[in-house]
């Protein structure tokens, strides 16, 4: 199994950036799927941002296109969240998670495991 650990959130302003970090401990770690999902008080689970195995490919909600950037180094077992130019409605808890599916998905039943998540708010 797999076990996700998120890093990097904290307050930041509008137009401003955070880099997240997801930990993982498994030896296999490039034979997974990596997604970020975010959850915002009285809202569901969104997907936010999906890549490959050995990342091969990413994929991004509309609502994050141009401003964020997945990447992946398989070397440190970790996957990343880059976030700019961000907006009061990004806040949200970020959440990592792990697929065993060769290419992405934006379905979180696909999703084998999930990391504890990390607040991010961003005031106006």
């Amino acid at each position: 199994q797999v076990q996700l650990l998120e890093s990097g959130g904290g307050l930041v302003q509008a137009g401003g950036s955070l880099r997240l970090s997801c930990a993982a401990s498994a030896r296999t770690f490039s034979s997974y799927g990596l997604g970020w999902f975010r959850q915002a008080p009285g809202k569901e689970r969104e997907f936010v941002a999906g890549i490959s195995w050995i990342g091969g490919s990413t994929d991004y909600a509309d609502s994050v296109k141009g401003r964020f950037t997945i990447s992946r180094d398989n070397a440190k077992n970790t996957a990343y969240l880059q976030m700019n130019s961000l907006k009061p409605e990004d806040t949200a808890v970020y959440y990592c998670a792990a697929s065993r599916r060769v290419v992405t998905t934006r379905n979180p039943n696909l999703y084998n495991y999930w990391g504890q998540g990390t607040q991010v708010t961003v005031s106006s």
